[in-house]
């Protein structure tokens, strides 16, 4: 589905939108309400898809529709908004919620050992010295709080800092796990900061800005220096809360920080709605300055059209962002409370459809005093245990971890957070046994077994399968709370083994046409399949950019030999028509003549001076 908000995105950029993009939140809830429970990159997925309309719309007058909009830069202040909030909530949620490794700079330490699905980078990673674990964490609290306030700087250049420092981030962690679409999506949403030109000198067709010349002006001079000073503040403040220090003895650089959780919630109690009425202000010139350009285009009915469109997306825009205040606020309870109350009973109203949402990322970090894991083992004889590996979950310490993004196995994720708590809290996980036990198809593909080993078939009459559930720390040693044994007897002797009543068939076309896509997909691994689509995309846009380009234009070959060229024919023309001028000159002044010898001598010396 997310392929969708992506080509979406992507067309628009590019001067068109295909026809995927106003299906993509349609895709978004299908491929999502149906599973359980709802991740936020599920929910930010779902918002983004439907920002996603805003940006790239249907064209019901398609037919001398310019490519560009005068409303394009609202909807994508939109998106804009919508990367701030995830931003600066993950960096917010982190020292909220009191974890002693992110306010010890210490998080990174156990993150890469303990997460869902690492990647061969993670491990790399880990190796690092703690003194450059705590800068990481360090940078990630600057680039995650303090730089996404530079999403709505008036310098282009800030935004750029601001784009280059998100993608510097989400990269580095794509590296060291296995987040599937979050990072890419996270990555695309930040595209909100460019600009066409910055993006043309990408494509190749860099545009000439105007007032580049010397001297500069004044503008130039006092943006350039609201700049610096910019830059300047950015690290004084890193610098002043988070103690940086240069040992030059131990040759390293140490951090920590400087403030208390008081003095943190009561700076965020300060800024939570100025913050707010920045991007009132940003959003409110944004709409200007979409209307004067309306105002600007040419024809009366194309400046109906564009107005009527500006209109349907400034109120679109406006309403998001007057409804995305609640959830934003969230961080911040007092602030929440101070928001108009008309506001709070809009998002109630729109609150089941989940186009805003409230986000969080890494609130704590889990697997401090170890990493747990579920085992689940297989038996015939309830003496001889077999392990079951997953496709994707961490299991055989002896083999690196896989690479599985941007796909998202969620059983494997499931089976990560079930380990964090009791078994309880898990209730699909007896569902899951009794699908391996009943030996169903949907149940064996997610495991790493054979036609050999238990749980991949029907067992022979008179035999009776265990299956075992234990809690291992970071070491792998059992943690003593037991083994809870689910057991199934011969399906001719007991009734707890006979198979579940076959579902009703659905009806509808599109289940049909997923489950048919979906059986049509099964040999090929989630991975695999996605990267295919990727590049088959990649391949299509590459094709489509060179078949717009066309053949070179005449001005690239060889200016300066057609130069001389033309030159030397003109220099011969000239001469040759100087020469005609002067013969018939001569002719001329020779038939003047009476006809006598003293006629003809001066005719040949006119004729030699015009020679």
């Amino acid at each position: 589905p997310w392929l969708g908000v992506n080509l979406g995105w992507g067309g628009d950029m590019g001067g068109s939108e295909p026809p995927i993009t106003p299906l993509s939140p349609v895709g978004c809830r299908v491929g999502v309400s149906a599973l359980s429970p709802l991740f936020r990159r599920d929910s930010l997925l779902l918002e983004a898809g439907f920002l996603a309309v805003l940006v790239a719309p249907l064209r019901l007058l398609r037919w001398g529709s310019p490519a560009w909009r005068p409303h394009d830069a609202v909807t994508f202040w939109a998106v804009r908004w919508l990367l701030f909030r995830l931003m600066f909530a993950s960096g917010v949620v982190k020292l909220t919620s009191r974890c002693p490794t992110w306010w010890g700079l210490t998080a990174l330490t156990y993150h890469y050992e303990t997460q869902c699905i690492p990647t061969p980078g993670a491990w790399l990673a880990h190796q690092l010295p703690v003194w450059f674990q705590k800068l990481s964490v360090v940078a990630t609290y600057v680039i995650e709080v303090a730089v996404p306030v530079l999403f709505f700087a008036p310098l282009r250049r800030l935004r750029l800092f601001a784009f280059y420092c998100q993608v510097l981030l989400q990269l580095l962690i794509i590296l060291t796990g296995n987040y599937n679409f979050f990072n890419v999506l996270t990555i695309v949403l930040a595209f909100s900061l460019l600009d066409e030109e910055h993006v043309g000198r990408w494509l190749g067709r860099p545009r000439r800005r105007q007032g580049n010349g010397w001297p500069p002006s004044l503008g130039s001079v006092l943006g350039t220096l609201l700049e610096l000073c910019t830059y300047g503040l950015l690290l004084c403040w890193t610098v002043h809360y988070f103690g940086l220090q240069l040992d030059w003895d131990k040759k390293l650089l140490d951090s920590k920080v400087a403030f208390t959780y008081h003095e943190f919630t009561m700076w965020l109690r300060t800024v939570t709605l100025p913050l707010v009425g920045v991007a009132s202000l940003s959003l409110s010139w944004e709409i200007l300055v979409a209307m004067y350009r309306c105002a600007c285009v040419r024809g009366c009915f194309w400046k109906l059209w564009a107005t009527l469109q500006w209109a349907i997306m400034a109120t679109a825009t406006v309403g998001l962002f007057a409804v995305s205040l609640v959830p934003f606020t969230y961080i911040e309870h007092e602030s929440n409370g101070k928001l108009w109350p008309g506001i709070h009973q809009m998002f109630g109203a729109v609150e089941r459809f989940q186009v805003v949402n409230s986000y969080g990322l890494f609130r704590r970090m889990t697997g401090v005093g170890g990493r747990p894991e579920v085992i689940l083992e297989g038996s015939y004889d309830g003496h001889s245990w077999t392990e079951i590996e997953f496709m994707y979950k961490p299991g055989n310490v002896s083999a690196a971890p896989a690479v599985v993004a941007p796909h998202q196995p969620r059983l494997d994720w499931q089976l990560w957070f079930a380990a964090l708590g009791p078994h309880q809290s898990s209730p699909w996980f007896s569902a899951l046994v009794l699908r391996l036990l009943q030996g169903q198809p949907d149940g064996q593909t997610h495991g790493q077994v054979g036609p050999e080993e238990p749980g991949s078939g029907p067992g022979e009459p008179g035999q009776r399968w265990e299956w075992g559930r234990e809690n291992r720390d970071g070491d792998g040693a059992g943690s003593g709370a037991g083994r809870a044994e689910w057991g199934r007897g011969n399906r001719d002797r007991t009734g707890s083994g006979d198979k579940p009543p076959a579902r009703r068939r659905a009806e509808a076309l599109l289940p049909r046409l997923l489950s048919s896509v979906r059986r049509l997909c099964q040999p090929v691994s989630g991975p695999a399949l996605l990267w295919s689509l990727y590049l088959v995309a990649a391949t299509a846009g590459l094709l489509r950019a060179l078949a717009r380009r066309g053949p070179p234009p005449a001005r690239h070959k060889g200016a300066r030999d057609r130069g001389e060229r033309n030159g030397a024919r003109g220099a011969e023309g000239t001469r040759g028509a100087e020469g005609t001028r002067g013969t018939e000159g001569a002719r001329t002044e020779g038939t003047r003549g009476t006809g006598t010898e003293g006629a003809r001598p001066e005719g040949r010396q006119a004729n030699k001076k015009k020679k």
